[in-house]
């Protein structure tokens, strides 16, 4: 027998203790419960498959995650949930929030959540490199999008702040899909009330967006000043990184040093290296608060591999950076909630930058499985009184 044969169905000796050789060892473990539900759903809903079909897990209308080319798509062919009061039945609740009223140069991002969820059907829920699958390992719903008020961004921001309120207080993880960055404000404005203690935000882009106002109003350049005049979302716990280039207004920058907000730019992480710059933005964001906020613009990736995106900026991250960064923030901070913003499919050659964000997202929520923060459990700092939050039903 040859050494090649000898070796037939075992890894490479160097490979052994490789992250395939953990992954393969994982996936054996996983269950397939939640699959086998499905597929008896999809019969249930959907009929048998024709009798020439020999699969007979098929049905005749196309229901759950396959075909990925066919359906009516929710992200990551989740169930969609018509009853938002079933939210917190749920451990992660995906919602869309269509707004791009604060946007200042290219519209677009109002049709962001559709251009997620259409490419986001491309996946599947299971992620080799982690041995995750969540359709196995936790309870994904999409609700849907939020009614946003268009010719009116300060009732936009009433309606946005009230969904995030009842998403976070019923318990469920909430994953927002924007929209331009002026949601980054009534998002924490929705959260804030529910946690007894400070709030970090980790803030991913390529502009500071700390102005108070722009072209006299609140806007997708505005969001973290005003964020952080919320008395728990203090500045000092406010992390922008990525920064840099030819469109980060001078006014943002003035408040950020009055205020003492820590920016760190894209040069800064090259020369102190990825993983010591988030080592920094995770202890500024963590000191002294109870849980974390991401925001993560989709342009804080170079503008070659994200096009479609209203602010696009030569010299970001690249995807594979953008990844590591969401994973490490996932696993190490007491991650509240997230929001990726600034996809706009009008610009988006291919879907590819709907394709990255739809990966920042689904990334996240395989860390937070294989970190153990999913299925949720009831953090001691979620304070969920309605009597204690202005947005109550």
């Amino acid at each position: 027998m040859s050494d090649e044969q000898s070796r037939f169905g075992r890894p490479h000796p160097d490979l052994t203790e490789s992250q395939a050789a953990e992954a393969l060892r994982k996936e054996a473990q996983l269950s397939d419960a939640g699959w086998q539900r499905e597929c008896e759903r999809s019969k249930e809903l959907g009929l048998h498959a024709a009798p020439s079909i020999g699969d007979r897990s098929i049905s005749t209308f196309a229901r759950g995650e396959l075909p990925h080319f066919a359906g009516i798509n929710t992200f990551l062919k989740a169930p969609y949930v018509e009853d938002v009061h079933q939210a917190g039945a749920y451990d992660v609740a995906v919602f869309g929030i269509p707004l791009d009223t604060g946007t200042t140069y290219r519209p677009g991002t109002r049709f962001g959540p559709q251009g997620i969820r259409k490419i986001s059907a491309l996946y599947g829920t299971y992620y080799f490199e982690m041995g995750v699958d969540l359709r196995e390992q936790m309870k994904l719903c999409d609700l849907g999008d939020v009614f946003v008020i268009p010719a009116n961004i300060e009732k936009a921001f009433d309606q946005i702040s009230r969904a995030v309120s009842h998403v976070f207080a019923g318990g469920a993880f909430p994953v927002m899909l924007g929209g331009d960055h002026s949601i980054g404000y009534p998002c924490v404005r929705g959260i804030a009330p529910h946690v007894n203690g400070n709030i970090g935000i980790i803030h991913i882009d390529r502009h500071v967006d700390t102005q108070e106002k722009d072209m006299d109003e609140r806007m997708h350049t505005t969001p973290w000043f005003h964020a952080t005049n919320i008395p728990n979302a203090p500045p000092k716990n406010l992390v922008q990184f990525g920064i840099g280039g030819w469109q980060v207004p001078r006014a943002g920058v003035a408040v950020s040093r009055e205020r003492g907000t820590t920016i760190m730019t894209i040069t800064d992480i090259m020369e102190m290296g990825l993983d010591k710059a988030l080592d920094i933005a995770m202890e500024v964001a963590g000191d002294g608060t109870e849980a974390v906020y991401l925001s993560f613009d989709i342009d804080s990736v170079d503008a070659g591999f994200v096009p479609g995106t209203g602010w696009p900026e030569p010299g970001g991250l690249l995807p594979r950076e953008a990844l590591h960064i969401v994973q490490r923030v996932a696993r190490e901070t007491n991650l509240c909630a997230m929001e990726v913003v600034e996809v706009s499919p009008p610009y988006d050659v291919s879907e590819v930058t709907a394709l990255l964000a739809t990966r920042v997202v689904v990334d996240v929520l395989a860390t937070l499985v294989d970190a153990g923060k999913l299925p949720r459990r009831r953090p001691a700092w979620l304070n969920s009184d309605p009597a204690q939050e202005p947005w109550a039903l």
